[in-house]
């Protein structure tokens, strides 16, 4: 596990963590934000006239309404991502990492309605009456042209199909029952396998009725969902409600010089808080994924613009919303900085070469170089090789465990069988070797922290009772609409026929996924996140002119219709 771990750390360099994805994410938002003239502002009081159904019409082709085709689409990004995704970007790159969350769901309200016109443009009705879309369509139908000549990218939909059917898994499906598997057992002792397996058949209950199904059941859950958790939210701001202008203050102050060290975060760089921001925005909100126009090109409309009009309210409720508020129930409670009480994930585990001290300056700067890229060249100079030394539980070395990113205190060992381990074990380049249970005190990300700073409110520890039950309902919402996209790609791909196999592999996936590791998962996502992003963004960009004409007509054609209602300007 931790090879592979490693290896998907190494792929996802050259992807979603290299140099240039966040500028195409955030530039192609930026670009089309610019070039349409601000549309998020510009047309969001329409937007919520368009989702009210006060300009639908009898006899328009699709499957769902636009509310449920909404509901859907933000089933498909409220969950982990809010609750554990916004933990693990805080985690990483402190309060100036929710700030860069929240500047890609501003930029991305204008990708989400570009992308999801574009989409629903080009739907195809197929085999079984229903409606297919999404950017593999865009892709294959569009009028392309290179210096005036027609070309052919039904390959780069191809390729996205594929990619959205690896992301169906890295981003639907196994991240959300690993979060909500652990929160269970967390919180009421739940075993991992007994959570997934139920869920799993629910699952399969589920998907097996289809989008109309998925839709009558998300367009009650999500809204139900959505009010549980905030109003637990503010059950721990307000009784933290001397933290919150410093907690918001903290958000902003370091945004363009990184995260200073504070308690047992050790800081983060400037790029660091901009990548992992940008990417767990991104996971949040899914703008420029391509994933959102799957669901959008279900809804009863013969007018793209108007279901791109839907869609910008997804990342606004999503991102600027809910991620804002699970932000400050971290930030208000301190949570974020402390060291807790945990069982160590092994991927997240480091034996360092010697004895650091958090409150050395040298030992900080050294412990910040390393785990912030600036000293990934010099990172097998920290890490212990050889073997150590254990007594009854103890590490009788002079050495460091570096764990989640924090110096580990009062480590204890134990075997499989959690007995206090006594003997030697070998590490290798920093990782331990053999199969043994490792506890102690560090930070803690994802969806535990988000548990433990649900604790520090007015309804105590039973607090991380609503993430928990948050989880539940937002992560399992998230699994059914993301093996509709997976469905949806695999009939683009291989035909109708193909859904059954592929609906059978999901939802095994999802139970086994319900006990694997939690790091190996969210680096599983990283990828499978940019395999997607990258020709979706490509395909938007150069269908530029495309989507002004088409918003243009749009508009001119709506004021035919409906000449005594008032237009954006």
């Amino acid at each position: 596990m931790q090879e592979l771990n490693e290896f998907l750390i190494f792929i996802d360099q050259y992807l979603g963590s290299s140099f240039w994805f966040v500028p195409l994410l955030l530039g192609t938002g930026i670009f089309f934000t610019l070039y349409l003239k601000f549309p998020q502002i510009r047309y969001f009081t329409f937007a919520l006239k368009v989702v009210r159904g006060k300009f639908d019409k009898k006899g328009d082709q699709g499957d769902t309404s636009h509310f449920q085709a909404l509901t859907t689409a933000l089933s498909g990004t409220v969950g982990t991502g809010n609750i554990a995704g916004v933990a693990f970007a805080i985690h990483l790159g402190g309060p100036a990492a929710l700030f860069w969350m929240l500047v890609t769901a501003i930029v991305g309200m204008t990708t989400k309605f570009v992308e999801v016109t574009l989409s629903h443009k080009y739907r195809e009705k197929i085999s079984d009456g229903t409606m297919s879309g999404g950017p593999m369509y865009f892709m294959k139908n569009a009028d392309f042209r290179f210096f005036g000549n027609k070309i052919n990218l039904k390959w780069v939909g191809i390729l996205f199909a594929f990619a959205t059917v690896l992301s169906s898994f890295g981003t639907g499906s196994l991240p959300q029952i690993n979060s909500i598997s652990n929160s269970m057992l967390a919180s009421f002792g739940i075993n991992k396998m007994l959570t997934g397996g139920i869920l799993a058949i629910l699952l399969g209950v589920v998907i097996i009725g289809g989008i109309k199904r998925i839709a009558k059941i998300t367009e009650k859950l999500v809204p139900f969902m959505a009010v549980v958790y905030i109003l637990g939210a503010f059950s721990v701001i307000l009784f933290n409600y001397e933290n919150i202008i410093p907690s918001f203050i903290s958000i902003f102050e370091e945004v363009f010089s990184g995260s200073a060290a504070v308690g047992g975060f050790l800081g983060a760089s400037i790029s660091f808080a901009i990548s992992r921001g940008v990417n767990r925005g991104l996971y949040s909100n899914e703008a420029g994924q391509g994933s959102a126009p799957i669901a959008h090109a279900s809804a009863k409309t013969n007018q793209p613009v108007s279901e791109g009009l839907v869609a910008i309210l997804e990342p606004f409720i999503d991102t600027i919303i809910i991620c804002t508020i699970t932000g400050l129930v971290l930030l208000s409670s301190g949570v974020w900085s402390e060291k807790h009480q945990n069982t160590f994930a092994k991927a997240d585990l480091i034996i360092l070469n010697r004895v650091y001290d958090e409150k050395d300056s040298f030992d900080r700067s050294s412990l910040f170089n390393l785990l912030n890229d600036e000293g990934k060249l010099m990172e097998k100079a920290f890490k212990f090789s050889g073997d150590i030394e254990v007594i009854n539980g103890i590490l009788n070395e002079d050495l460091s465990i570096l764990h989640a990113r924090s110096l580990a205190e009062d480590v204890i060992f134990y075997d499989n069988n959690k007995n206090l381990l006594s003997g030697k074990l070998s590490v290798q380049d920093g990782k331990v070797q053999g199969d043994i249970i490792v506890e102690g005190k560090s930070l803690v990300h994802s969806a535990p922290l988000t548990a433990i700073a649900f604790d520090r409110g007015f309804l105590g520890r039973y607090g991380n009772y609503i993430v928990s039950i948050g989880l539940l309902l937002f992560a399992f919402s998230t699994a059914i609409a993301w093996s509709y996209y997976g469905d949806r790609a695999m009939t683009y791909l291989f035909g109708a026929g193909s859904v059954i196999y592929y609906r059978i592999v999901y939802v095994i996936g999802f139970f086994i996924a319900s006990f694997a590791d939690t790091t190996i998962i969210w680096n599983v996502s990283l990828i499978t996140i940019a395999l997607m992003t990258v020709p979706n963004l490509i395909g938007l960009l150069w269908l530029r002119k495309e989507v002004k004409s088409t918003i243009k007509d749009y508009w001119i054609d709506f004021k035919k219709e409906w000449p005594d209602e008032k237009t954006p300007k």
